[in-house]
């Protein structure tokens, strides 16, 4: 992670950077576990620990509790959220496999060149692993590209009722946190391809069932973490 502070100049980083920045470390830190479930997360060392100042650990912590990875309490102050129990997670999948494939379904029959292009261009993102230099970092930034590459099937399906309900409930966030591992990013990317031969054959069955297959198969690599 790279270190944040002002330029040998005495020229401040700008903040949306700086709050970007700020936003990813503590991100990354949650996303491995290395912020443990239920933890505390001390603004004043957070704001050491990165060298900067504690407005912009708050405004990530912010950002970060509109997603639920965070939660704030009066006079206590910002933690981790949970993990997800067993009951939880089995609701979720169930939850999933009742709207995701209808969600693909439909993203196949809407599906228009600019929008395969788009998820193509995610998807590639995805792979890639872009700029991280660990694995930690690598972990967190799929977790969020995944999250944006689902979403936007279901913007595409054109359905807001189930894109905003998968939305607000930050479904892949909170299941990469589930277990930290490679198998859950190579696995996925896998599955992704099957879905995206599908929306470039236009054929709604085969991406439905291919969402469906991804869905059990993300179930079934998770299901780890309660063992």
């Amino acid at each position: 992670m790279a270190v944040l502070r002002e330029t040998q100049t005495g020229v401040s980083v700008r903040r949306s950077s700086v709050v970007d920045d700020v936003y990813d470390a503590i991100n990354e830190r949650l996303m491995s576990l290395a912020i443990a479930p239920g933890a505390r997360i001390p603004i004043d060392l957070i704001a050491r620990e990165l060298n900067v100042s504690q407005t912009p650990v708050r405004e990530a912590l912010s950002r970060l509790e509109r997603e639920g990875l965070v939660h704030k309490a009066h006079l206590i102050g910002y933690s981790a959220a949970p993990q997800l129990g067993r009951k939880q997670f089995e609701d979720l999948f169930n939850f999933r496999l009742l709207v995701e494939p209808e969600g693909a379904r439909l993203a196949a029959l809407n599906m228009t060149p600019a929008a395969l292009e788009q998820l193509e261009s995610i998807a590639a993102d995805m792979a890639d692993g872009g700029t991280p230099i660990d694995r930690t970092s690598r972990y967190s930034r799929f977790a969020r590209i995944d999250s944006h590459f689902h979403d936007e099937i279901m913007r595409i399906a054109g359905n807001e009722v189930i894109r905003t309900t998968l939305f607000n409930q930050h479904v892949h966030l909170h299941l990469f946190r589930l277990m930290f591992h490679s198998r859950v990013t190579q696995e996925a990317l896998e599955e992704h391809e099957k879905l995206l031969a599908a929306f470039r054959a236009g054929d709604a069955t085969a991406a439905q069932a291919a969402m469906r297959e991804h869905i059990l198969c993300s179930r079934d690599r998770l299901m780890a973490a309660f063992e």
